[in-house]
């Protein structure tokens, strides 16, 4: 498994994520509750 990522690590390139992007994400991971009732899991947004 090693080689399988190790091989075309030059063709990958560092994309920068725009401030507005980022806030974004992390307002819904704010925004998210996972509850979970009798082994089943629900996930709400709370917006």
């Amino acid at each position: 498994m090693e080689n399988i990522y190790t091989k075309h690590t030059k063709d990958c390139k560092l994309v920068k994520a725009q401030p507005r992007t980022v806030e974004f994400l992390l307002n819904y991971s704010k925004s998210l509750k996972i509850t979970e009732v009798k082994g089943i899991k629900f996930e709400s947004n709370l917006n």
